[in-house]
């Protein structure tokens, strides 16, 4: 008796077994539909979050504005922009030309030092030397 429960349990067991590895597995013909309109739905899902984040972020954008108005503070793009308006307002109303990147002391004005220096180093040698110096 107990042999024969056992093995109908048997059958049963293999005919899952079987379902599970794929075969005799029923497929659903509307399986492709289903999957489509899963798709479809995450997809208005994602539109729905993004247009929440962006309704509250342009809320929190009229409340910053307001601070902003409130205590004179200007976004970090307008400061750029005005600093930037500045440098070329100062540059077109001066006769100079505009400042190079150089540190003080590495520019045109050194070597007319050495030059200087030299000159004055030749008119303390003798005759001979200068004219040797000077061609």
């Amino acid at each position: 008796m107990l042999r024969g429960n056992g093995h109908s349990l048997n059958k049963g067991a293999t005919k899952d077994m079987g379902k599970m590895l794929g075969g005799d597995e029923e497929k659903d013909p509307d399986a492709q539909k289903k999957a489509e309109e899963q798709q479809e739905a995450l997809r208005q899902q994602e539109e729905e979050r993004k247009a929440k984040y962006a309704k509250m972020e342009a809320e929190r954008e009229v409340i910053r504005q307001g601070i902003r108005d409130k205590y004179g503070i200007k976004k970090k793009e307008e400061k750029e922009a005005e600093a930037q308006a500045a440098m070329e307002a100062v540059s077109e109303g001066s006769l100079t030309r505009p400042k190079k990147a150089i540190p003080a002391g590495c520019g045109d004005e050194e070597e007319e030092e050495e030059e200087s220096i030299l000159d004055t180093v030749i008119k303390y040698l003798p005759g001979p030397l200068q004219d040797m110096f000077k061609k």
